[in-house]
């Protein structure tokens, strides 16, 4: 039998799949399914019955669009995909990503593909060569936004006067696009402190800029990732819409009480799962014990505590964060690899802590264990310490997805736009 029936089905696959979800079913990983797909491998004949099998079952997402995609999106500031990821599990596809990192843009490829147009820095970039999508995502980077010699007011009703209000900020970008692309949608992302920043003009200047300027109606919430993983994680949403919804942040689910540690640790019991990628990488599951490396050394835990002393003495409240198996961890920072010292996991009286794993800090910010880690440690630390949670995109994306479909089918054919009712 030649290959060409299974490359054939793989196609097929392809159209209503993404590489991961065909992965997963045939028991690969996502690199070997991309290398058959580049012909630099075969795609085995044995893979027959399970691609036919697949391509039997409804795909994920909605069939409302090609592909059976129901909306499209584009992927600014993209990290290793989190919010990628939450959206892509509502139906939308990806059409083209933006990330200035060698080593996130590795991840990122490694874990979605590159079947798309992949830049890295977005500031050249010309918005109109950015494909027409209907959300936009960004995770942007706050910088100090410099407004010399131009008031909020002499900005506010100028075609273009974000350009000076916020020229040489990586917001301005995400702005210029905005308004050359006009999606449906968007959603923003950022540290909470965003809101305080500037003593409160930084964020006037971006709601006067989405609302006022560029037309957009903008909701904006901070929400925590505790409510999703053990982790307290304050971070500001700012959703918008080009015409008038039904959107409510009322339609948020927040579990209220949410996992402990305990979740997301690796399992010294036996039940560990093995995870054909990440092999015995972090977790000895022949001694059914974490990796020793990750313990601290003596003398940085003996420098973790005596910093810890020094500053309990002056009064201060710096110093480690000691986590236990039903504890809520403190932020996961991109510090993460220098010493640990925010989250270190007790491991018993009269031993010393160690660091979570790269996959333990996978499982804190919401990444399933089918997500890969091709990168070393410490930049593994610095992308998901840079990340979001990716279970608070998800659910952002499904209270937006319906508003985004009906702003969809209102400019195609002229449906009314409808409050749509959420189960």
């Amino acid at each position: 039998m030649t290959h060409a029936q299974p490359l054939e089905l793989l196609k097929q696959a392809r159209n209503r799949f993404t590489q991961r979800e065909i992965a997963e079913h045939v028991g690969k990983d996502t690199k070997t399914v991309r290398r058959w797909e580049k012909g630099e491998t075969p795609c085995p004949a044995m893979l027959e019955p399970a691609l036919r099998d697949l391509l039997q079952q409804p795909a994920t997402g909605t069939t409302e669009g090609p592909g059976g995609h129901s909306f499209r999106f584009i992927d600014l500031f993209a990290g290793i995909g989190g919010i990628r990821m939450g959206f892509e599990a509502h139906g939308g596809e990806c059409v083209f990503t933006s990330e200035w990192n060698d080593f996130s843009k590795k991840t990122y490829i490694e874990n979605y593909g590159d079947h798309h147009p992949f830049v890295g820095d977005i500031v050249p970039y010309p918005a109109e060569d950015v494909p027409d999508h209907d959300v936009l995502l960004g995770g942007f980077p706050c910088q100090p936004f410099s407004i010399a010699g131009v008031s909020k007011k002499n900005s506010l009703g100028r075609p273009h006067g974000f350009e000076c209000t916020t020229q040489g900020t990586l917001f301005f970008d995400v702005a210029r696009i905005i308004a050359t692309k006009r999606p449906k949608a968007f959603l923003l992302e950022n540290v909470k402190n965003l809101l305080s920043h500037d003593k409160g003009h930084t964020f006037d200047v971006i709601l006067q800029t989405l609302r006022d300027e560029l037309g957009y109606d903008v909701h904006y919430k901070v929400i925590d990732g505790q409510h999703f993983t053990p982790q307290h994680r304050e971070r500001i949403i700012i959703v918008g819409f080009r015409e008038k919804t039904g959107f409510s942040w009322d339609d948020l689910k927040l579990p209220e009480e949410g996992p402990r540690l305990a979740s997301i640790l690796h399992k010294t019991d036996g039940t560990e799962p093995v995870i054909p990628w990440d092999g015995d990488r972090f977790f000895d599951h022949n001694k059914q014990s974490v990796q020793p490396r990750y313990t601290l050394t003596p003398n940085l835990w003996a420098y973790l505590q005596g910093y810890a002393e020094k500053h309990r003495a002056a009064g201060n409240g710096f110093g480690f964060g000691m986590v236990y198996p039903d504890s809520v961890t403190r932020t996961l920072s991109a510090r993460y690899h220098k010493d640990g010292s925010e989250i270190l996991v007790w491991q018993g009286q009269n031993k010393r802590p160690r660091r979570l794993t790269p996959r333990e800090c996978a499982r804190l910010m919401g990444f399933p264990d089918s997500f890969q880690i091709p990168v070393s440690d410490t930049q593994a630390y610095r992308q998901f310490g840079n990340s979001v949670v990716m279970p608070v995109m998800q659910e952002v994306a499904r209270i937006m997805t319906p508003h985004v479909q009906a702003l969809i089918a209102h400019e195609r054919d002229g449906t009314p736009l409808a409050l749509p009712l959420f189960s």
